[in-house]
């Protein structure tokens, strides 16, 4: 391994000076054939190649602009130098989830973004040096879960989603013993049920899961903890501190004429009974789920870019978003939306849905729709969308993908005592600590934000975890 104390000090203008080469994926032609990850793996000299173009700024304005703070110009000097599993491990100093985030963080919104070399619209690929040094470790050399000493106390986290995962991971690291509640039958939460595997291959996630039951966590799957099995009741069963990491899972549902046709699907049903091993599904939907030849898929998200690519891998013909703003307005990324019109995606703006118009089998056929002008920006600052009156025109589609976002769940808040929740059913925490209204138990991930980014979720679960251990060593101080 190379002695840091021996290094030249580093050029800036040789760094400059190394051409910037786009992240490589697969042929369009050739990923459409299936759902293997798009984004091809970085080599082991191509990741040196381009840690080195990292200018290793004093600065460090990826570092700010990353949720967890990762050391990415640490990592990237590593990653240059050879020292794959080093730059690992500075990873992990500060992600449980940097093989996951390496690849679905919209960089170009976060370190990408930060990152000085955009000057020139250059940045280094952070994300794809993440995931490599990451990769090379699981393959290599992989990380183990060492649990803390034992302290003897005992933690219950609703949701084995990113939240719920990540907050495990750091209380097994400081000794307390970890039971993880999961409604669904696997665990993973969105990882899983959400998130193609032509973006995260699932074999990631259920990796990272086992890691935590080599730890010694317990995952109890198919527990849906609510009102059969509420909140308090866990703490009565002897737990100590509760964690509740249960996400927004509820898909928002259009109530226009038609929304109930055949051939209109929430996101979830659509992503999960395409992408999901059937034996992980409700029963419900496990059947087959036919899917026509025009596809529309409504709304601006990552999950109408995630159903988009889906339709089109899955044999659809024409495949079209309807967004009733401009893409300068879209909250989705800029990578998924690139990549899905590469596939064969068309976008129409400025279009809002206001009826589903059944053919004669009953089916849904087509989407009335009217076009629309942009106001005043409206309380998240985006300009509202207004329909012209008289427009309407007509999109033609057999398959219909509801894809405006999800809600949370407001069960666990109606069904514990004390727990104050706001009137979109989110949790209420401290920001700083995810503490919620009752003590003893905390909150993090989107059953507090509302949909959010996966790294987001981890970083409010690791910083709840760290407020749990302070909670659990002092509550007889």
């Amino acid at each position: 391994m190379p002695d840091p104390q021996n290094q030249p000090p580093i050029d800036r203008k040789a760094r400059m000076k190394i051409p910037y080469q786009a992240p490589p994926v697969r042929p369009v032609a050739e990923r459409l054939k299936d759902f293997r990850e798009t984004l091809i793996p970085l080599t082991p000299e191509r990741a040196m190649r381009e840690a080195g173009r990292c200018l290793q700024c004093p600065m460090a304005p990826c570092v700010k602009a990353c949720p967890v703070g990762n050391d990415i110009p640490g990592a990237h000097l590593k990653i240059e130098r050879g020292d794959f599993l080093g730059a690992a491990k500075i990873y992990r100093r500060t992600s449980t989830m940097s093989q996951i985030c390496g690849r679905i963080c919209p960089h170009e919104q976060l370190c990408e973004c930060a990152c000085i070399r955009n000057k020139n619209h250059e940045p280094v690929l952070c994300g794809a040096l993440e995931a490599f040094a990451s990769d090379f470790e699981r393959a290599q050399n992989p990380f183990h879960i060492i649990p803390g000493s034992p302290s003897h106390k005992r933690v219950a986290v609703v949701g084995a989603g990113p939240a719920g995962l990540a907050c495990a991971e750091q209380l097994i690291l400081r000794g307390h013993a970890v039971t993880v509640f999961e409604s669904a039958s696997t665990p993973g939460g969105l990882l899983i049920y959400g998130v193609p595997s032509f973006k995260l291959d699932p074999a990631i996630v259920r990796a990272l899961v086992d890691d935590l039951r080599h730890a010694g966590a317990e995952i109890r799957t198919g527990v849906v903890i609510g009102k059969a099995h509420p909140v308090d009741e866990l703490l009565r069963d002897g737990y100590h501190a509760v964690f509740l990491g249960t996400g927004a899972s509820i898909p928002t549902c259009m109530q226009v004429p038609g929304i109930d046709l055949p051939g209109i699907f929430p996101p979830d049903e659509f992503l999960g009974r395409n992408n999901v091993d059937p034996e992980s599904l409700p029963e419900a939907w496990r059947g087959p789920l036919t899917i026509g030849k025009r596809v529309a898929v409504i709304g601006g998200g990552d999950t109408a870019s995630d159903c988009l690519r889906t339709a089109l891998r899955k044999g659809a013909s024409h495949v079209t978003c309807l967004y009733r703003r401009t893409e300068t307005e879209m909250p989705g990324g800029k990578k998924d939306r690139f990549l899905a019109s590469e596939e064969g995606a068309e976008y129409r703006f400025l279009s809002q849905p206001i009826r589903f118009l059944p053919g004669p089998d009953g089916r849904v056929s087509a989407v009335e729709c009217l076009q629309c002008e942009l106001g005043e920006p409206d309380a998240q600052g985006r300009r509202r969308p207004i329909p012209i009156d008289g427009s309407n025109f007509f999109v033609q589609a057999d398959t219909v993908v509801c894809a405006l976002g999800y809600g949370a769940d407001p069960e666990i808040g109606r069904t514990t005592s004390g727990l104050v929740i706001d009137k979109n059913g989110l949790l209420r925490t401290d920001p700083q600590t995810g503490a919620t209204s009752r003590p003893g138990i905390f909150a993090g991930g989107d059953a507090v934000s509302g949909p959010d980014l996966v790294v987001n979720a981890v970083a409010a679960a690791r910083r709840a975890a760290a407020s749990i251990d302070h909670f659990l060593r002092n509550a007889n101080a």
